[in-house]
């Protein structure tokens, strides 16, 4: 019997460390860090926005759309046109009043861009903003 103990002793002796509680406290921290973490959405299209002495930065909780120099309108990676722009924004708006950044090409007609805007004023952003580079 006092030979089977010692066994036993000498055996969890030699197992060393339990490496599963340190597995689950690093999980536990991993998962806590994605979750806190702040993402960004971006439009999903790289748009040459023209230069502005005047540019301000603003806020980070704003809605992104991009016209490109093909005269085509994204919002988060998603082509949506002109058309799209008041459906798109009127259900962004529904819960929170955020303002609305239009990142424009350089190249952009002033007539698409006054379509844009006013697609989204129609769609009650009350915070209509311009993209440059300053």
């Amino acid at each position: 019997m006092q030979k089977r103990l010692q066994r036993q002793l000498e055996q969890s002796q030699q197992s060393g460390i339990d490496m599963s509680p340190l597995l689950d406290v690093v999980f536990i921290l991993l998962i806590f860090f994605i979750v806190t973490t702040v993402f960004v959405r971006e439009t999903g299209v790289e748009v040459d926005k023209p230069q502005s002495i005047t540019a301000q930065q603003l806020e980070q909780t704003v809605i992104l759309l991009a016209i490109t120099d093909a005269g085509q309108v994204f919002y988060d990676g998603n082509q949506i046109g002109v058309a799209g722009v008041r459906g798109t924004l009127e259900q962004l708006l529904r819960n929170d009043d955020r303002p609305v950044v239009v990142q424009a090409d350089k190249n952009v007609s002033a007539q698409q861009l006054v379509e844009v805007i006013d697609e989204a004023k129609l769609a009650g952003a009350k915070n209509v903003n311009l993209a440059t580079k300053n």
